[in-house]
């Protein structure tokens, strides 16, 4: 049997040469806001049931989430939809076969970020 001296074997890909790409942070990414909006779904959920609770409820559910904190939650909120929505376009491209090759993915990449910031400025502004 051979033996393995695992002092002198490398990682892979090793920590100091790897460079995280924009496909994988995207997917990950997209991961993330959809979990994130699960969070912001119980926050509204939350406040509709405080409205049909008991004022005095309301008053303390109403209050978090026009507070600044709120606010912030809700902002962010908004441009998880944006980038999952976008991001989610993205994929079923993906699923026709399409747009698979690295330079594709990157720009649509690109286009997923930038469209999701320019998307939730317009919302903020007009609403």
């Amino acid at each position: 049997m051979a033996e393995v001296d695992p002092a002198t074997r490398p990682l892979s890909p090793h920590l100091s040469i790897y460079r995280p790409q924009l496909t994988s942070i995207t997917s990950i990414l997209t991961r993330i806001t959809g979990n994130a909006l699960i969070v912001a779904v119980v926050l509204i959920i939350w406040w509709l049931l405080a409205a049909a609770t008991s004022p005095q409820y309301f008053a303390v559910a109403n209050g978090v989430i026009t507070s600044w904190f709120g606010d912030l939650i809700l902002t962010l909120s908004l441009w998880a939809m944006w980038y999952h929505y976008l991001a989610g376009l993205r994929h079923l491209y993906f699923d026709t076969g399409k747009g698979l090759d690295i330079a594709t993915a990157e720009k649509l990449g690109w286009a997923v970020i930038i469209g999701s910031v320019v998307l939730t400025i317009l919302m903020l502004i007009l609403v």
